[in-house]
């Protein structure tokens, strides 16, 4: 498959990572106004790709990219197509107007410019994540924005919820990012295909493959996890401990919409498998309901959004599964409603919290007339996000229940989901937009002040955006609707759904969800005592789950380390060479090459002198009374060996080998004069045996394993290799020294790191075991002479 080198295209890629390098210069110079320059990088990206709509609109893909590792068969490369244009329009769009927001809404003094570089990583991560074609390069983008959400969740880390939060996203997207790595490693070398454009051309290769169950079991994983579907949802509420912008970035076109991008890309090649039929709306269905009952009970405002954000994810998730065209195509048009819709919510919040003080709906009222724009903003968001005309969110519903509305019992447990969810998201809208605005102002919010420009004119841009999509829906269709869809559906869609009444099964449905919805905000307080106590009464949640969960895996942690790590060389030594020895001796008889009968060498009668001074000092050091008798004694193996590689014509090896030994000799009697033990081994035979058991196992193992090594022809291939190439290459006729200096230059510089990080450890143990009885026997004396009191 041919991928294109195009420059701009790469450019609109790049544009939010160059952003964020000179996030914190333009802060510094520029102040708030730096937030307008950052904000030309995402409107520069999406200007680039919008001279590509033509194409995207015929739905013919654009492929970019280059080799990697091909080694591998790992490409950097790209596919635009009409699915990921439209995701793309969304994080480059709404990007843009949180950038511009976080400059009027973040505070001066608080590390404005690295928050600004988080948010632009954050924005070039799902930017990657949704035009990634190579399976790998996928899944770099999808842990990129974990990593990145990370930073921008965590970001007040002094508050210990920051941090909290932080690390619960990480550890629950991040186990996520690990299934989904499985998953598409199994595609991948299930089907021989590495990319997305060639598994979608071939959508049988991967059905009929032997890994398509656990590689989609695993796949579904990631994306559930990432999209907050229960019981994994438990990260995303605690994520709102990031600041506003983040929050509205987070919610409306990133992170959790990941998950929702992966299974709408994926649908071709799963979406009409019984585990997908079964699992998508068995989790959407729960997620979208339990999602909707928890927004009830919050009564800080961030929060009651971000439930709702889970009940729409659920809603999305439980559309796919459904399967059939018009649930693609309602998922397409719902997704690009909520969107618009939670991001303008999410802005209203934090402007409330900025001109008010506060975000708890419960102490908010009367602030029309102090925030007439924000009140605005909030009406259209709460009239899309519940689904009024003539907003875009008014078509999707529609579009929603069309899709629902089918007389098998699965069409009516999902229409029951829908309809509850969507009343009570409806209700939560109506709080949101009307109880922090009308009725008496309290007399504690007499300060209260609408927003500065940056930060009122994103939600309402949005707000307005949602009004003109829906009244030029055709428009909206042909840039966005219709391009989306094929990709899902694998087909040519047209939507066509426009402003009007749609009699039918789907207007009856409206209705009784908006009457619903108003019946529900009206009970809201007993609503949300009556969702706090059943909540009390069950007591436990995933969420103390994850807490237990957390504890348990740190006292399982320190348990493994204190048994595997207790602290003592003798055990880490005798671990050493059993694994050793035992690895040495299964292999030679799982293998069957363990010698019958042993040749033995012919050597020469000096060799065998050698051979006998090696015994000897083998000897003197198992039978020592004394460790300085026994350290000495151990020198004696080495300079055997050195005197073995003169006899065999390697002087320089044999000098190295003599020099290593002497030093090595003398650091250990060094040491040992400095250190305070026991001068003989004292230990009773009942651990003596063992070991000397262990050491003769080894020992025979070993030698054994080399007799059987040079008994069989010798490979010449190494050795010609460095002599060819020696000189050549390297510029030295000294074999062994070229292999030391060069060949293996890294893993010698490595030798003598370790060597020099021994030597200083070794005299840092020395100085202080040496100073400690120098004080103490200075105490004394000081005691003696009368100056320190007993």
């Amino acid at each position: 498959m041919d991928y294109l080198s195009d420059g701009l295209l790469f450019l609109a890629l790049a544009l939010p990572f160059l952003g964020a390098i000179v996030a914190p210069l333009s802060i510094i110079l520029l102040d708030r106004l730096g937030s307008l320059v950052l904000a030309l990088f995402p409107v520069g990206a999406l200007a680039i790709l919008f001279q590509q709509s033509a194409q995207v609109q015929a739905r013919v893909p654009i492929l970019f990219g280059f080799d990697w590792v091909p080694s591998f068969g790992v490409r950097f490369a790209f596919r635009l197509d009409g699915l990921s244009f439209g995701f793309a329009f969304l994080i480059l769009f709404i990007g843009a107007l949180v950038v511009v927001y976080s400059g009027g809404y973040m505070p001066r003094g608080s590390k404005r410019g690295r928050f600004h570089a988080y948010i632009l990583l954050f924005m070039g991560s799902m930017l990657g994540l949704v035009l990634a074609d190579d399976l790998i390069t996928l899944f770099i983008f999808w842990e990129l924005t974990s990593i990145t959400s990370f930073l921008l969740i965590g970001f007040d880390h002094e508050r210990e919820a920051a941090r909290r939060g932080a690390v619960q996203a990480l550890v629950v997207t991040g186990g996520g990012g690990l299934a989904l790595l499985a998953g598409l490693l199994m595609m991948r070398e299930g089907t021989g295909l590495s990319s997305l454009s060639l598994l979608l051309s071939a959508p049988d290769a991967f059905r009929t493959s032997g890994v398509f169950v656990p590689a989609l079991v695993l796949i579904l994983f990631g994306a559930f996890t990432k999209s907050a579907q229960m019981p994994f949802h438990v990260w995303l509420p605690n994520a709102m401990e990031a600041p506003t912008p983040v929050s509205a970035y987070l919610h409306s076109a990133t992170m959790v919409k990941a998950g929702i991008y992966l299974l709408m890309r994926i649908f071709p090649l799963a979406g009409h498998s019984t585990i997908w039929a079964v699992a998508l709306p068995l989790f959407g269905g729960i997620t979208l309901v339990i999602g909707a009952v928890l927004a009830m009970r919050q009564s800080d405002i961030k929060l009651m959004l971000a439930y709702t954000t889970i009940a729409s994810l659920g809603l999305l998730v439980m559309l796919l599964g459904i399967g059939s065209e018009i649930a693609v195509e309602a998922a397409v048009l719902y997704l690009f409603a909520h969107s618009l819709a939670k991001a303008c919510l999410f802005m209203v919040a934090g402007s409330i919290d900025h001109g008010a003080g506060t975000r708890d709906i419960r102490a908010l009222g009367g602030l029309r007339a102090k925030m007439p724009v924000t009140f605005a903003a909030a009406i259209l968001g709460a009239a899309a996000m519940g689904g009024l005309p003539p907003l875009f969110g008014f078509l999707a519903k529609e579009e929603v229940y069309a899709a629902t509305a089918v007389a098998d019992l699965r069409g009516v447990l999902t229409t029951i989901a829908a309809v509850a969810g969507n009343a009570l998201m409806f209700a939560v809208a109506l709080l949101v937009a009307l109880k922090p605005f009308l009725g008496p102002l309290p007399s504690g919010m007499r300060r209260a002040h609408e927003t500065s420009p940056m930060i009122w004119f994103g939600p309402m841009l949005l707000g307005v955006v949602g009004l003109l999509a829906a009244i030029f829906s055709q428009t909206t269709h042909q840039f966005i609707s219709n391009p989306m869809s094929p990709p899902a559906l694998d087909g040519a869609l047209a939507v066509d759904i426009a402003l009007g009444f749609h009699w039918g099964a789907a207007l009856v449905l409206s209705f009784v969800t908006v009457a619903l919805g108003v019946v529900l905000f009206l009970k809201a307080q007993g609503m949300r005592s009556g969702v706090a106590a059943l909540l009390a009464r069950i007591g436990w949640g995933p969420d103390k789950g994850f807490d237990q969960a957390m504890r348990g895996l740190v006292v399982m942690a320190a348990n493994i380390t204190n048994r595997l790590q207790p602290g003592r060389l003798d055990v880490y030594m005798r671990v050493t060479f059993g694994v050793i020895v035992a690895t040495v001796w299964i292999t030679m008889i799982w293998t069957g090459s363990l010698p019958s009968v042993p040749e033995m060498p012919r050597l020469f009668f000096y060799e065998w002198a050698i051979i006998g001074i090696v015994i000897l000092g083998i000897l003197v050091v198992a039978f020592s009374t004394s460790r300085l008798t026994a350290i000495v004694s151990l020198g004696i193996q080495g300079l055997a060996v050195a005197l073995l590689f003169m006899l065999l014509g390697a002087p320089d090896l044999s000098f190295t080998q003599f020099m290593v030994e002497i030093l090595s000799v003398s650091i250990l009697a060094l040491v040992m004069t400095r250190l305070r033990l026991m001068p003989a081994d004292r230990r009773p035979w009942r651990k003596i045996v063992p070991e000397a058991a262990l050491a003769a196992a080894g020992g025979l193992g070993l030698g054994l394993f080399l007799m059987a090594v040079t008994q069989r022809p010798f490979d010449t291939q190494l050795a010609e290799f460095y002599e060819t190439y020696s000189y050549t290459i390297a510029h030295g006729r000294n074999i062994v020294n070229v292999i030391l200096v060069d060949f293996r230059g890294v893993d010698t510089w490595g030798e003598i790191a370790v060597v020099l990080t021994t030597g200083a450890a070794i005299l840092a143990l020395v100085r202080i075991r040496a100073s400690k009885p120098d004080a103490r026997h200075s105490r004394k004396r000081r005691r003696r002479a009368g100056e320190l009191h007993p």
